[in-house]
Order: structure tokens, then sequence, then C-alpha cells
């Protein structure tokens, strides 16, 4: 049961990695938190392990590239709770590791759906929710791999990682948080595209060097933002990034 005092957050792609360790750290701070995952059984194991550390979330399947999934969810938090405070747009894809001259457009539409489109879509549709929320924060997990700025210095250390479909969907994932909270302005919402560094996980065969716990709190330091936090930046562990 959700009482007044209690904040709802909903992070995606949230049965492992750096969403579980976000959707981990959300619980304990007191935050009634759904677990979105593609697979419901992926996402029942996921709420059993954080179960038990003695907390309790709420698995909900959502598949960000599936409408009818999207809209599934947003009835159930609709009909649960009527609001949502924190919306962690967190699941993404690596796809095929191609360069510019040999990307495909099947790889460019596969990255794109999961990683651009699938925020919009996401957020898009619980709007509303959030718009009902007290807290009115959305966090866009990017990348500095989508920092057009960085990839034009010579001495970026991941200037050799010149990916197309992967760097230039969290590009646009930077695009589409720049201009919602552009629109959002006088809402007092909080928009922001954070950079949890370069993370062990499956995405990139968990070669990162940063652990998720460590990136998830970066994660989360601006989805707890109050009133006062920034809106419509580009974050990582030591401040603002450049687009």
């Amino acid at each position: 049961m959700k009482t007044d005092a209690q904040p709802v957050a909903l992070v995606t792609g949230a049965n492992k990695g750096i969403g579980l360790a976000i959707t981990q750290q959300l619980a304990a701070r007191g935050y009634i938190v759904y677990l979105a995952s593609r697979d419901e059984q992926r996402g029942a194991e996921a709420k059993a392990s954080i179960e038990r550390l003695g907390l309790d979330v709420r698995p909900i399947r959502l598949d960000v590239t599936d409408a009818d999934s999207i809209a599934t969810a947003a009835g159930r938090l609709q009909d649960e709770v009527g609001s949502l405070d924190v919306l962690v747009n967190n699941a993404g894809i690596a796809g095929q590791p191609l360069p510019p001259s040999q990307c495909d457009a099947q790889t460019l539409r596969e990255v794109y759906e999961a990683n651009v489109i699938g925020p919009v879509s996401v957020t898009r549709r619980l709007l509303p929710l959030l718009r009902a929320g007290h807290r009115r924060t959305i966090v866009n997990v990017s990348s500095e791999l989508g920092s057009l700025t960085l990839h034009s210095y010579p001495d970026f250390p991941f200037a050799p990682v010149n990916l197309l479909a992967y760097c230039s969907s969290k590009t646009a994932l930077n695009a589409f948080t720049v201009l919602l909270a552009k629109e959002l302005q006088g809402e007092n919402f909080r928009v922001n595209a954070v950079n949890p560094g370069f993370t062990a996980t499956d995405l990139n065969g968990f070669t990162g060097k940063r652990s998720v716990e460590r990136a998830a709190e970066i994660v989360a330091k601006y989805a707890t933002l109050d009133a006062s936090g920034p809106t419509g930046g580009f974050f990582t562990e030591s401040g603002m990034l450049p687009w």
C-alpha cells in the first residue's frame, strides 16, 4: 500500500546490471520501485535477489520496444499507485559493433528502437503519471560515447569506440533530454541525462572497470534530486559533460 510520503519510481531494464543496482538503491531510500523488465521470469528472479536484502520492489513487465507492453504497464501503475515520481530510462542495447562505413540499416533500426524510440515512448506514456507525482524527475541513462564534443577530441580515451549505432543513439537520447526539459519548463520537472561510466555489464562483455553499484550511485543521485536540482543537463561522476 502506498502512503502519501512514499515516492514511486520505475526503472526500465532493471532485472540486471546497472538497472538492478539502481532499483536496489532507490528501494533502500524508501521508494516504491517498479522493477521493469521484458521477461517476467527474470523480473521475478531480480525481485527475489533484492528481497534477500530486506527490500521490497514490484516487478512489472515492460518491453520498451512494444507499445502494448508500455500501455499495460502504465495502466497497472495508474491502478496501483495513481502517480509516478521518478522515471529512469535505463534499458538499452549495444547492437553490432560496427563503424560508420560498415553499419547497416537493420543494426541502426534495432539500436534506435531500444535506445531512443523506447525511452521516448515510455516517457510519453508515463508523463501523465509523472505530472500527478510530486518529484517529477526523469533520468535518461546515457553515455559519454554520445558526446559529439568528446568524440572530436583526439585524446578522448574512448575515441577508438567509433560505433555508429550505439554512439549516435546516445547522442539522440541526449537531444531528447534537452528538448523534453525545455518543453517541461515551468512544470517543475527535472529531466537529465546521466553517464554512469564504463561499467562491467553484459553490454560490454563485462570489460568495464566500474562496479554496477558505483554506476548506480551516480544515476540515483540525479533520480533523487530535490526541487532545486538542475534540469536539461548531461552529467557524470565529476559533474557536467559537454554535448
